[in-house]
C-alpha cells in the first residue's frame, strides 16, 4: 500500500538567471530583441545589466566601453534611463549594434517621394 508520499529528498531549487543562457552574440541579440518587442522601455536597462553580467560583469563592461563602473551601474539601474551614446557604446561592446525595422508589416507600399509623378 502507498500513502502518495516520497521517499526521496527534492533537490533545492535555485533562481531563473537569464545570464547564464547568453553564450553569443546571436543569444544576446535575441534576448534583447524580445525585451524590446515587449515595449516596455523601462526594462531595457535592466536587460542590458542582464548582459553586462553574463558577458563578465560590469568591469568587463567598464574596460570594454571606457565608461566607469559607477556609471554603468546607476545607467543600467531599475531605474536607469541610458543616452543613445551610452546605449550604442554599451551595444557595441556586446558586439552588437542598434537597427530600425518596421514595427508591423506593411501589407500596402506606400509611395516615396520619388516615386510621385
Amino acid at each position: 500500500m502507498t500513502t502518495g508520499r516520497t521517499t526521496k529528498p527534492v533537490p533545492a531549487s535555485k533562481p531563473f538567471r537569464a545570464s547564464d543562457y547568453l553564450h553569443d552574440e546571436s543569444d544576446i541579440a535575441a534576448y534583447l530583441e524580445t525585451v524590446l518587442e515587449d515595449g516596455d522601455a523601462r526594462v531595457v536597462p535592466v536587460a542590458l545589466r542582464t548582459v553586462a553580467e553574463a558577458m563578465g560583469g560590469m568591469t568587463s563592461l567598464a574596460e570594454r566601453t571606457g565608461l566607469s563602473r559607477e556609471t554603468l551601474y546607476r545607467t543600467l539601474s531599475d531605474k536607469g534611463n541610458p543616452r543613445l551614446d551610452t546605449l550604442t557604446t554599451i551595444l557595441g561592446a556586446f558586439g552588437l549594434r542598434m537597427a530600425v525595422a518596421p514595427a508591423r508589416p506593411d501589407t500596402k507600399r506606400r509611395p516615396r517621394a520619388a516615386d510621385a509623378p
